[in-house]
């Protein structure tokens, strides 16, 4: 027993030993944790949000858990980040949270803000002050970041979701899309976003409605009802959640959500999709919708599970929000802090300096940060891999990153492909990057469309009313294109217009069901086409159809179609003849007759003079020696009648009459051609003055384009309504209360010239215009539609029935008006035959100087005589030629240049060659004188046979 009681002992003092152990051990422990907590440096960053909300109490938890999980993995590092958070539930409190922070906790970071209507106070205060203001909301940002470096947002920006969205319209083929957004400033920056991204894809954005976040339910149906009339059936949602789920709950009511709509949502609302009740998922079955794509990982869904836990253990009244990419990019925003922040102060041996300088101007007294700028600046170098993806700012904003599109398809959603930025549309993500973008939809699943449709809306369709509300014209004038009558067939208004409509709607490859209304304001003595066309954007139409003009000041409120028949604007004057008795004297002006007359004189002159030193052998023997002055002084003209006549001797003569015939010539020709011109194109001199008065259309445009295109005074015109008034107003003309002339389109005019073709002509140029066409809403999507059909009929077979049924046998669109068209011709001047002239009077001088002065006719002797010379000294140089005369045996051979020498003297008369080259005259005259010796003469002389023979080898 003394032993056991000892034993006992032993165990109890081992037992109080090992436990007094622990006990020394477990304060030496916690005695060395607290000295390395306090080791620490403790950098705080405050944090604004509305604790209240599920947004910001799923945030406060992410963010508490960061740092929670980042030292626990990082126990060796020698700061730590100390998290302050203000509740914050409106603007004002969350502005004075915000100085509260920056005033008494030294913060050298805010997160924040929340939402958006805080952003301008924060991003200011955090300017001046220079302490970073980080935002994991913000999607974009009023001014540009060197503007504003100060304001962070750790989130992608809404210009990359706005490229998707583009991308995915244009997969699709939608022509068009409306825009229902939040009306905040995020909103208008999203919609100026999506807009550019539009019109780089060439899709319209039909029209944008804004809504207040407060706004009633009875006002979001007034909203809704819009869209019921409106031809747009793809609806773009960028709102918060609360809107945005009494929106599609209100919608659903509506019939909005039926087979045909398409509707499409923004991360703004698709990251929120997890957290939507049973109701609202329901009203919204059949949405797409687009949000940043967070990959699967073991840190994930390790967060995910002890995010659950957490958030259960917290006992709040508040709606439970499910996890979301916004309260990763808060995770991942502290994380990026609490790098930031070590990589500042590993690099100091010293501790980090918050010291702060004074702002005296602030009645708050705060202080400028000297340590915001660092942590700003390691803050934009901090890359790594975080929950939601890769963590990289650029600019001030996350990289870019993929977006994943999703279908709400019952009470879940469904991954239907991936828009990468550099990829475009995939059907499944992966890391390997090709340089292929791709617009193609194809990619995707297979997609449940609202009305559990499973095809793709084609993103228009005839309002809700289920016609097509057509307005027509009511007019009395030009029925060939709108008639006042009704077909009793078809119970249709007649008219050519009216049957390009209709013959339109058969090659449309949709059906449409429409119906005429006739524009009963015609009867107001100022109505006018534009006044029918304003009718358009008030929704009192859906298209109008008749001869409608396609004008650039029209195109601003309404969208026109391809036009169905070309126009132009032309002149129309009355058909004068100018002919009169002295029309044959019109082809050539007065200075260009009297400088052919003259011509005429003086050439006679000129022949007189070279002729007179002629003998009388060569003389005509019809022609008395008396005759010859006389008729020298006519040749020019007698030679234009008698051609075969030898007029004149002399060489010069004949030089000078070969020049003026051809300049005769030229002038012939000329004068046939403009006389022919005047005989067959009718002429008429019009121009606008205080005497002349100009009609025009009445109700169409061409009032105003003649004022401030043509410039013609107001006062001058005057408006008629048909073909008939039209004539009758020419028929009187300006001084009896009518008009001169007409400006109006080919197609009315046309029809004045075929009724009465011989009273009219078109005359000057054409001014174009863009032809007739069919007026639709702006951003329309049937334009494309209808100009695709106009084309299909007016350039079809059945164009010329239409023509000719409206406009009568034999017309045609395709008839040219060239022929109808006057260009006016004008009396040739002598300006343009001044060269002519200038020619044949320097070859007339040159005649005269080289036959009547010495100077000249030694210089052409000797001239002459050179060149033959020369001629035949190089004929002779390869053969020898002579001629040789052969008397009773005896031969007498005549050089070249002996016969030569006789020739020559026969180049003037009286005159013969010396042994030197020089003409010299013969004293008795040229009858004394020796005849022009050639062979034949010396031949006959000596009585011989000449042979010339080249000389032969013996």
């Amino acid at each position: 027993m003394t032993m056991l009681k000892h034993i006992q002992r032993s165990r109890f003092f081992a037992v109080c030993f090992l436990f007094l152990f622990f006990i020394f051990d477990f304060h030496s422990h916690a005695a060395t944790d607290v000295h390395k907590e306090e080791s620490k440096s403790i950098i705080p960053i405050g944090a604004v949000l509305d604790l209240d909300s599920p947004m910001g109490s799923m945030a406060n938890l992410c963010m508490t858990m960061a740092i929670s999980d980042f030292y626990s993995a990082h126990p060796n590092y020698t700061t730590r980040l100390q998290l302050h958070s203000k509740n914050a539930n409106s603007v004002l409190h969350a502005n004075l949270a915000v100085v509260e922070l920056l005033k008494d906790e030294d913060v050298h970071g805010i997160i924040g803000p929340q939402v958006s209507s805080e952003e301008t106070f924060f991003t200011e205060l955090g300017q001046k002050v220079h302490v970073p203001i980080i935002s994991f909301t913000a999607r974009t940002s009023a001014l540009p970041f060197k503007e504003n470096s100060y304001f962070v947002r750790t989130t992608p920006d809404d210009a990359i979701q706005a490229k998707a969205l583009a991308t995915i319209f244009k997969g699709f083929e939608w022509p068009e899309v409306a825009v229902l957004y939040e009306d905040t400033d995020y909103g208008n920056q999203f919609v100026s976003r999506v807009n550019k991204a539009l019109q780089e894809v060439e899709i319209g954005l039909a029209y944008m409605i804004s809504i207040f976040e407060s706004a009633e339910d009875s006002h979001l149906l007034k909203e809704l009802k819009k869209l019921t009339m409106k031809q747009t059936r793809v609806f773009v949602v960028h709102m918060n959640p609360s809107l945005g789920y009494r929106l599609f709950t209100l919608a659903k009511g509506e019939g909005l959500m039926s087979e045909g709509y398409a509707w499409i949502i923004t991360d703004s609302l698709s990251s929120f999709i997890s957290s939507m009740d049973f109701d609202t998922r329901v009203s919204m079955e059949g949405v797409l919708g687009i949000r940043p794509y967070v990959s699967r990982s073991k840190d994930l869904e390790s967060f995910q599970e002890r995010w659950k836990r957490n958030m259960t253990m917290k006992n709040t009244s508040n709606s439970v929000m499910e996890l979301n990419v916004y309260g990763l990019w808060a995770y991942d925003t502290v994380t990026a802090l609490a790098i930031a922040v070590e990589s500042i102060v590993s690099g100091n041996s010293t501790l980090v300096n918050v010291s702060r300088t004074t702002n005296g101007s602030d009645k708050t007294i705060l202080k400028i940060s000297t340590f915001g700028p660092r942590l700003l600046k390691e803050l934009s170098r901090t890359h790594f891999k975080g929950l939601s993806g890769d963590f990289q700012l650029v600019g001030g904003k996350l990289k870019p990153s993929t977006f994943e599109i999703l279908n709400v398809i019952g009470t879940g959603e469904k991954i239907v492909g991936f828009w990468t930025p550099d990829r475009g549309i995939i059907r499944e993500w992966s890391s390997i990057s090709e340089t292929k973008y791709s617009t193609s939809t194809k990619e995707l699943r297979s997609i449940i469309w609202p009305g559990d449709s499973i095809t793709r809306p084609k993103g228009w369709a005839i309002p809700a009313s289920g016609k097509l509300r057509v307005g027509i014209p009511l007019k009395n004038g030009f029925t060939e294109f709108i008639g006042m009558t009704t077909e009793p067939r078809t119970n249709h208004r007649t008219g050519f217009s009216i049957d390009i409509f209709l013959a339109v709607l058969e090659v449309l490859p949709f059906p449409v069901n429409y119906e005429f209304i006739d524009d009963n304001d015609t009867n107001n003595s100022n109505w006018s086409y534009d006044d029918m066309l304003r009718k358009i954007p008030n929704q009192m139409f859906d298209v109008v159809v008749g001869d409608i003009t396609i004008w650039a000041p029209r195109a601003t409120h309404v969208d026109f179609s391809l036009p169905y028949y070309e126009s132009g604007v032309v002149l129309i004057v009355k058909n004068k003849k100018p002919f009169d008795m002295w029309i044959f004297v019109k082809p050539l002006r007065w200075d260009l007759w009297l400088a052919i007359i003259m011509s005429c004189i003086l050439m006679g002159i000129v022949l007189r003079v070279l002729e007179h030193r002629v003998t009388s052998n060569g003389i005509d023997p019809m022609r008395a020696q008396n005759g010859r002055p006389r008729t020298a002084y006519w040749s020019p003209v007698t030679v234009l009648a008698f051609p075969e006549r030898d007029m004149v001797s002399n060489n010069w003569s004949i030089l000078v009459l070969v020049f003026w015939l051809f300049m005769a010539f030229i002038l012939m020709q000329s004068y046939t051609a403009n006389l022919s011109a005047i005989l067959t194109v009718d002429q008429l001199q019009f121009a606008f003055s205080d005497n002349y008065f100009v009609g025009c259309q009445d109700a169409s445009f061409m009032k105003e384009f003649l004022i401030e295109q043509l410039h013609i005074s107001e006062s001058r015109l005057r408006s008629y309504a048909s073909v008939d008034e039209y004539h009758n107003a020419m028929s009187l003309g300006s001084k009896n209360g009518g008009i001169d002339a007409i400006f109006d389109e080919i197609p009315y005019m046309k029809l004045l010239l075929n009724k009465y073709d011989s009273q009219y002509k078109m005359v000057g140029p054409t001014y174009k215009t863009g032809g007739f066409g069919f007026a639709f809403p702006v951003g329309s999507p049937l334009v494309s539609h209808f100009s695709k059909a106009i084309l299909d009929v007016t350039q079809g077979p059945n164009m010329t029935t239409i023509e000719q049924k409206n406009f009568g046998p034999g017309y045609s669109t395709l008839d040219p008006l060239s022929s109808r068209i006057s260009q006016q011709t004008s009396s040739l001047t002598l300006y343009e035959f001044a060269r002519l002239f200038f020619i044949i009077g320097s070859i007339t001088i040159i005649a005269l100087f080289c036959s009547e002065t010495t100077i000249g006719r030694k210089v052409t002797h000797k001239t002459a005589y050179f060149i033959h010379k020369y001629f035949y000294f190089k004929t002779s140089k390869n053969n020898s030629v002579g001629c040789t005369a052969s008397v009773d045996g005896d031969s007498v051979q005549y050089g070249v240049e002996e016969i030569m020498q006789n020739n020559l003297s026969a180049f003037a008369p009286g005159e013969v060659i010396n042994e030197h080259g020089i003409g010299e005259t013969v004293q008795n005259g040229y009858d004394e004188t020796l005849s022009q010796v050639n062979s034949d003469d010396v031949a006959q002389n000596l009585g011989m046979p000449i042979d010339c023979n080249m000389e032969r080898n013996s």
